[in-house]
């Protein structure tokens, strides 16, 4: 009985150290790269900003520290080149766990706010927006040759959400826009979010107006006279890629579907930030074109 207890324990150690292991890594690696980071990035971040948000949200989910790494770093250089902030407040992106082909893996998202700020950074809007409709509010809305749309919120106690809407205005002239209903949301969610489905506590959880928002957004830009880059930019939204390139946009998407946790954190420093060094235990995890030594792509 002894021996077996004693087996069971010293497995628990070895699981415990092999985690600790891969997240030293990951951290090294995402050290290591902040020269191809500072490059990717857009003159809106800071490389140290940026690295400072992937490693608090690294050390403050336990689930995220359970991915492979070359999906983490995948998902962090797709946030990069786009230069949106991952799991902070502002909501504009999130890193999210996802077991995938039965491996767990993190997959980008876009936030409803990161939308916006891509969409404006574009130069080919000028308005863009996207509301909660509650019960109270005056709304009426048309299709046809002259589509019309009217929101007018109440003043008083607005009542439940009923519906979302989004509309976009081009510098040309050219506007749309798109709504959907309160039920038709959520089936969306649970048709598409696996998370959502178990009540995992995923974006669609924990901020369910943002995500309604940046659904109907998305589906609002599907008619705008948007230029060929910004399409392919949104072609980035719920990804998983673990191939590092200049062009992360281009890289194949390998999700298959979602069976983990979300987590949004806090914009604090990271803890204890590594010092760069050589990776342990990285092997067949790191990318194949990232070096393990310097993070540079091969």
């Amino acid at each position: 009985m002894a021996s077996v207890k004693g087996g069971a324990i010293q497995k628990a150690q070895e699981q415990k150290s092999v985690a600790a292991q891969q997240q030293r890594t990951i951290k090294d690696l995402i050290v290591s790269m902040e020269g191809q980071i500072a490059k990717a990035l857009p003159s809106v971040l800071t490389p140290e900003r940026f690295t400072r948000m992937v490693l608090t949200a690294l050390s403050t989910n336990p689930t995220l520290r359970e991915c492979t790494p070359a999906s983490f770093l995948g998902a962090m250089m797709q946030a990069a080149q786009l230069g949106v902030e991952p799991n902070t407040p502002l909501g504009q992106a999130y890193l999210i766990p996802y077991k995938n082909h039965g491996t767990m893996e993190c997959q980008f998202q876009l936030g409803y706010k990161g939308l916006l700020d891509l969409a404006y950074r574009s130069g080919e809007v000028v308005i863009i927006q996207a509301h909660e409709v509650y019960e109270n509010d005056e709304f009426a809305y048309e299709f046809g040759l002259e589509p019309k749309l009217k929101h007018i919120p109440t003043t008083g106690k607005r009542g439940a959400v009923t519906h979302y809407y989004a509309m976009f205005k081009t510098k040309s002239g050219g506007y749309g826009f798109h709504v959907m209903g309160r039920d038709e949301v959520e089936d969306f969610a649970k048709k598409y979010s696996f998370a959502y489905q178990k009540g995992y506590s995923t974006p669609w959880i924990t901020n369910f107006d943002e995500m309604a928002k940046k659904t109907v957004l998305k589906a609002c830009l599907k008619y705008a006279p948007i230029k060929t880059e910004f399409a392919r930019t949104l072609s980035a939204d719920e990804t998983i890629k673990t191939s590092i390139a200049a062009d992360m946009v281009s890289e194949a998407d390998e999700t298959d579907y979602i069976d983990a946790e979300a987590v949004e954190v806090e914009d604090t420093p990271a803890e204890d930030a590594p010092k760069p060094n050589k990776f342990m235990g990285a092997g067949k995890d790191v990318p194949d074109n990232v070096d393990p030594e310097t993070g540079e792509i091969k």
